[in-house]
C-alpha cells in the first residue's frame, strides 16, 4: 500500500505484484493491515507470516529464503523487535541468535559460522 494511494476497504485483502502473482494477503481494518497476513515471492514461494495490530507488525513472524529454508524468525510489539530472535544462513546453520527489548538488543547475542561453530558471543547492555 503506498502512503498516497486511497486506504482498501475493511475486510479481506490482496495484493499483486505488477505481474498479477499474489505479493500478500490478510485482512484490513480501519484501512490498516491488521491480523495474519502472508507474504509470497514472486516465484509464488513463502516469504514470510505473521501478524498486524493496525498497521504495525506484532506478534510472532517468520520469514523464509526463496529456497525454502527459514532465513529469521522472532517477535514484535507494535513494530519493535522484542523477545528471542535467530536468523539462518541459507544451508539453514543457524547464524545468530539473542534476544532484543523495544527495538534493541539486549542480553547476550551468539554469533555462529556456517558449520555451526561459534564464532563470537557479546554482550548488549539496555540503554538508560
Amino acid at each position: 500500500m503506498k502512503a498516497d494511494s486511497p486506504a482498501p476497504p475493511d475486510g479481506p485483502h490482496r495484493e499483486l505484484f505488477a505481474n498479477g502473482g499474489l505479493s500478500g494477503e490478510g485482512d484490513i481494518e480501519n484501512g490498516k493491515r491488521h491480523g495474519k497476513w502472508t507474504w509470497f515471492y514472486k516465484s509464488g514461494g513463502l516469504k514470510a507470516v505473521g501478524n498486524y495490530v493496525e498497521g504495525e507488525l506484532d506478534g510472532y513472524w517468520e520469514w523464509w529464503r526463496e529456497n525454502g529454508k527459514l532465513l529469521q524468525a522472532g517477535a514484535f510489539d507494535r513494530g519493535q523487535q522484542v523477545g528471542p530472535w535467530k536468523r539462518y544462513y541459507e544451508n539453514g546453520q543457524l547464524w545468530d541468535e539473542g534476544a532484543y527489548e523495544g527495538g534493541k538488543k539486549i542480553g547476550e547475542w551468539k554469533v555462529y559460522d556456517r558449520s555451526g561453530t561459534l564464532k563470537q558471543a557479546k554482550t548488549f547492555k539496555p540503554k538508560k
